[in-house]
C-alpha cells in the first residue's frame, strides 16, 4: 500500500504529467514568465468554467481578500463581519487595512457563518460581510445576500476552499461559488482542489468597473504604465503557475467527483459510530470536500490523533483556536464563551485524508484505523 498522505500531489502529478510538463515547457520556451499568454489563457478558461465575466489572477488567496477590500473603497473604522471559525487570513486582511473585524459564530452543522449571528451585529458602521465557504461547501448565500441587500452591504466571498461548488437558489438558478457577491476570492495553494505548484490566487466579479479597479490595484495602482491612479500592491500569478493550473482545470470536475466518492465512503463507514458526526450536507450547495472534517463525541481528540499517527494515518485539526481567542485579535468586545459553537468545534473537529488519489486499500485502512483507535481509547 502507498503511504497515506493528507494530500498526495505527487501521484496526482503523475496522472497529468504530460500536459503539465508541456505547458511549463511552453512558458520556458517563450520566456514569458510574468503576465504571459499562459496567464491570459488560464484566466479565460476559468471565466468560462465559472460562468463569471472577470477572473483577475493574483499572487495568493490572502492578496485576493486584501485587494477585494481595497477595491471596494472601505475606510479605517468601517466594520466587516466575518466568522470566527476560519483560517486567519479572512480577518487578517481586514485588520491590516485598519478596518474593524466584527467576528460572529458559525452554524454547528455545516461550519459556515451563522445568518442569525450576522443580523445581530449590523450597525451603521457595517460595510461588508465576508462569508467563508468552509471545507468546500457554500454558506447560506441566499439568506446572506438578502441581508446584504436590505442593509446596503458588500459581500466578499472567501471561496478559497470551495472552487467548483455550485449554489442552488430557490428559484432554480445555479451559481458557482465565489460568483454571487460583489467579489469572490480564491486560493490556488498546492493543497487546494485546484492548486498550483507554488502560490497563486484570483478574484472573481461580474462588475466591469470593479474588475478594472481590481486589476489596477493588483498592479501598483496602474492602468497606464507609470500612471498610478490608486494606492496599489504588487500581486500577480506567474506564468508557470498558470501553466499548471490550466493543465489541471479540465480535470477539476473529476477531482471533485473523486473527493465526493471518498467522502461518501467515509460517511458510510462512520454512519453507525456513535463517536463520530460526519460532515453535514446542505440542500442548497454542492460539497467539493476541500477537507473531510468530522466532529468527535466523547473521544479524546489528542489521543485519537496520536493513535492514528502511530498507524501512519495523518489527521489534522482545522482550526484549533477560533480567531476571537487568538492573541493577535484580542479585543475587549470578545471573551471566551462568547462564540460557543466555534469554541466547541475548535475542541472536537478532526480532518481525515482527503484527496484525489486515495484508493480503496488506503480508505479501508484509514476507516479501520479510526474505528479501532476509538475503541481502544
Amino acid at each position: 500500500m502507498e503511504k497515506i498522505q493528507m494530500v498526495d500531489l505527487h501521484r496526482q502529478y503523475e496522472r497529468i504529467k504530460p500536459q503539465v510538463d508541456a505547458n511549463i515547457a511552453e512558458v520556458i520556451a517563450t520566456t514569458s514568465f510574468i503576465k504571459g499568454p499562459m496567464v491570459s489563457q488560464f484566466q479565460q478558461h476559468l471565466e468560462a468554467y465559472l460562468g463569471v465575466k472577470h477572473v483577475i489572477p493574483v499572487g495568493n488567496g490572502t492578496d485576493a481578500l486584501q485587494i477585494a477590500l481595497m477595491a471596494l473603497g472601505l475606510k479605517p473604522g468601517d466594520e466587516v463581519i466575518a466568522p470566527t471559525f476560519t483560517f486567519v487570513a479572512t480577518a487578517e486582511v481586514v485588520a491590516l487595512l485598519g478596518l474593524t473585524p466584527v467576528l460572529v459564530d458559525v452554524d454547528p452543522d455545516d461550519f459556515t457563518i451563522s445568518i442569525e449571528a450576522i443580523r445581530k451585529v449590523i450597525t451603521p458602521k457595517t460595510k461588508a460581510i465576508v462569508p467563508v465557504h468552509l471545507f468546500g461547501q457554500n454558506a447560506n448565500m441566499e439568506s446572506l445576500l438578502a441581508i446584504a441587500k436590505e442593509h446596503n452591504l458588500y459581500v466578499i466571498e472567501d471561496a478559497c476552499q470551495s472552487i467548483g461548488a455550485a449554489y442552488h437558489f430557490s428559484d432554480g438558478r445555479q451559481v458557482m461559488s465565489g460568483c454571487m457577491g460583489e467579489i469572490g476570492c480564491t486560493s490556488f495553494f498546492p493543497s487546494k482542489n485546484l492548486g498550483c505548484y507554488g502560490d497563486g490566487g484570483a478574484l472573481f466579479t461580474n462588475d466591469d468597473a470593479l474588475a478594472e479597479r481590481i486589476r489596477s490595484i493588483a498592479n501598483h495602482g496602474m492602468q497606464v504604465r507609470y500612471h498610478h491612479d490608486h494606492v496599489g500592491v504588487n500581486s500577480r500569478l506567474d506564468s508557470i503557475q498558470a501553466a499548471v493550473l490550466d493543465a489541471k482545470l479540465p480535470e477539476l470536475n473529476d477531482y471533485i467527483a473523486r473527493r465526493q466518492g471518498v467522502a461518501a465512503y467515509y460517511d458510510s463507514a462512520f454512519a453507525n459510530c456513535p463517536y463520530v458526526v460526519v460532515p453535514a450536507r446542505v440542500s442548497y450547495s454542492d460539497h467539493v470536500y476541500h477537507q473531510y472534517t468530522m466532529k468527535l463525541k466523547g473521544v479524546d481528540r489528542t489521543a485519537l490523533q496520536k493513535a492514528l499517527q502511530e498507524r501512519d494515518i495523518p489527521a489534522m485539526i482545522y482550526y484549533p483556536i477560533p480567531l476571537h481567542l487568538q492573541k493577535a485579535y484580542e479585543d475587549s468586545r470578545y471573551q471566551a464563551g462568547d462564540f460557543p459553537v466555534a469554541e466547541m468545534l475548535s475542541s472536537c473537529v478532526l480532518s481525515l485524508p482527503m484527496h484525489t488519489e486515495l484508493d480503496s486499500e488506503q480508505l479501508a485502512y484509514i476507516v479501520k484505523g479510526v474505528l479501532q483507535s476509538i475503541e481502544s481509547l
